[in-house]
């Protein structure tokens, strides 16, 4: 989730203050009065079309701007160059990727893959990494033609991201490339829920998401509150709402835990076409900077692991892992070093951080535990289910002054190139020198490196 500098703070409340309240989101979800999970960019329709192989593989990549982005593309690469055994042929780990779920910064690696398959690695650090879109995108924020349109300060987002990163690419060109199920993940305002860009939370809009833009799915997933407004959808009317009994057979079964209970309530006020007439869409790290909650949710609004993979049409692999892409920072050592009262910029950083950390900290106590509930549900006698939780992190720098080093990189679209080469290469290392990762790898089989491009 991108942080503000006291700079930007400042000029967006004066853009705001000039451009008043005359600013309207652009729609362009279109209605649909029978939206088909089938045959459209869903999860049934596209983790039903991964072959059940020895391993079930889920990638999250958390939210930090361009510093999250850099850090999962490494990991990408990392997960490119290892050869593992699977069903007795050598495969690339990367190839047995069937979900990656991301928000914010993460969004950006994670949809331009979802696209582009190996051809990410010919071109992303050119398109997005190492590109200055901070100053695109500052510019056109503060332009004076800017201030009095009435289609808001995002939509000049949308069309730099739609035109220079993701090439007027829609769901349905996502769909055609037959990669992992991408879930882009953003935080509905108005319910405090995440919101999902799968056929699925389309279906509740009674809309189609075949020809909704990448480029806005990403902006609404990495659209900073103040500084940028939010992406709005259409609750369109009178489809035939086919989730309404799955949701109310989900809010049967977690009557005992007041956080799913939350979640299938959010969901369902979709159903009220009156009092949520627009959806209004902003940084998905609002309501889960690690993007693990969305498979969390998924798979417990199914009913559990077993009634997922029954919905999906899919056997358990023999063994489950869900890695975590974490590019959040730590504590700030130089705020205990002095009396002198912190400024507005370090106590709003400071406080976003505690924040973040503190539901970050929960979200993963969470998963790791969901995930062995997940093995044990989907184990039988002549079959048992292995699981394993990999979080690469900046906690797993051995050396502090490296870990300062990342630690202290901004949470911007722009960086250095020094900045850059240095998360790429501590995407490798961090997801190749963790324990839990090694043994997945020794578990499958003898790796056999392939060296980085």
């Amino acid at each position: 989730m991108p942080t503000l500098t006291l700079k930007q703070f400042t000029l967006g409340i004066g853009v705001l203050v000039v451009s008043g309240c005359a600013t309207y989101g652009t729609i362009s979800n279109t209605a649909h009065i029978k939206p088909d999970v089938a045959s459209t960019y869903s999860i049934e329709n596209i983790a039903s079309k991964h072959s059940v192989d020895e391993i079930s593989l889920v990638l999250a990549f958390s939210g930090g701007g361009t510093r999250a982005a850099a850090l999962a593309y490494g990991a990408l690469e990392e997960l490119r160059d290892t050869t593992i055994m699977v069903n007795g042929q050598p495969r690339r780990m990367l190839d047995e990727v069937d979900v990656i779920s991301s928000v914010s910064g993460g969004s950006f690696t994670s949809a331009y893959y979802g696209l582009n398959g190996d051809d990410t690695f010919k071109d992303f650090e050119r398109v997005f990494l190492r590109t200055d879109v901070d100053s695109h995108l500052i510019r056109g924020l503060f332009s004076p033609a800017r201030w009095f349109s009435s289609s808001g300060r995002t939509e000049m987002a949308v069309q730099y991201y739609d035109e220079k990163v993701f090439r007027g690419a829609t769901f349905s060109d996502l769909q055609n490339r037959n990669g992992p199920l991408i879930l882009l993940n953003a935080s509905d305002l108005g319910h405090g829920v995440r919101f999902s860009f799968v056929q699925e939370y389309f279906s509740l809009l009674c809309s189609d998401i075949s020809t909704f833009s990448i480029a806005r799915a990403v902006t609404a997933s990495s659209s900073v509150p103040i500084l940028f407004n939010p992406i709005v959808l259409e609750n369109h009317k009178n489809c035939e709402m086919t989730d309404q009994k799955l949701l109310e057979l989900a809010e049967k079964n977690a009557a005992d835990s007041p956080q799913m209970t939350q979640v299938i309530q959010g969901l369902e006020s979709y159903f009220d076409k009156e009092q949520r007439r627009y959806i209004h869409l902003v940084d998905g790290g609002i309501t889960d900077n690690l993007g693990l909650r969305a498979i969390y949710e998924v798979i417990e609004v199914s009913g559990g692991a077993n009634a997922f993979l029954k919905r999906i049409n899919r056997k358990p692999a023999s063994r489950i892992a869900v890695i975590s892409i974490n590019a959040s920072t730590g504590a700030d050592p130089n705020l205990d070093l002095s009396a002198k009262q912190p400024t507005l910029e370090d106590t709003v950083k400071a406080v976003t951080r505690v924040q973040l950390q503190r539901y970050n900290t929960a979200t993963l106590e969470l998963m790791q535990q969901s995930i062995k509930r997940w093995a044990g549900e989907l184990s039988t006698r002549n079959n048992p289910i292995k699981s394993y939780f990999i979080t690469a992190s900046f906690k797993g720098v051995q050396d502090p002054e490296k870990r300062l080093f990342f630690n202290r990189i901004p949470t911007r679209f722009t960086l250095t190139d020094e900045q850059v080469d240095e998360l790429i290469t501590a995407g490798h290392e961090l997801l190749r020198n963790n324990t839990e990762y090694q043994r997945l790898i020794a578990d499958m089989g003898e790796a056999v490196p392939t060296g980085i491009e």
